[in-house]
């Protein structure tokens, strides 16, 4: 097992042990507390915009209405940070977001990144995330938008 396989594997055993200590409180049906929603908060794109073509590699800029953007980690009210979805539907709602090249962490408050796609196809979808990863309640996510890539 790699470094970085421990550490996933401590970081979930992590969370699994605040989630069983957090069903006392009822926070959800699986025991895994959620930050409520704000009311008018919405997660959208900047770029690229749906039925876009481009070239690779693809600048996407995401916008955040109606909350601010905190880092992982950081419990803060009507905070949270967002997290990309490539090419996959959204994840359940009531767990903490995965982490593969499917579905991309921004952890660290991002608002923007670079990506290298191959040419085709490709759907893009926005979920913010609280501070342990998990959607809001209700979740707040974009509109799935397609774009081609030359």
């Amino acid at each position: 097992m790699t470094l970085s396989s421990r550490v996933s594997l401590a970081s979930a055993l992590a969370l699994l042990l605040t989630a069983s200590i957090a069903s006392a409180d009822g926070h959800s049906e699986n025991g895994i507390p959620r930050s409520a929603r704000p009311e008018g908060a919405r997660v959208y794109f900047i770029t690229p915009t749906d039925g876009e073509k481009t070239s690779s590699p693809v600048v996407v800029r995401f916008g955040l209405e109606g909350m601010g953007v905190a880092p992982a980690g950081v419990e803060k009210k009507d905070t949270g940070h967002h997290h990309l979805v490539i090419d996959a539907e959204l994840p359940p709602a009531n767990l903490p977001v995965p982490k593969s090249d499917h579905y991309r962490h921004f952890g660290g408050g991002q608002t923007e990144t670079t990506l290298e796609l191959e040419p085709g196809t490709h759907t893009l979808q926005l979920i913010l995330g609280d501070h342990l990863h998990i959607p809001h309640d209700p979740p707040i996510v974009s509109e799935r938008i397609t774009i081609t890539v030359d």
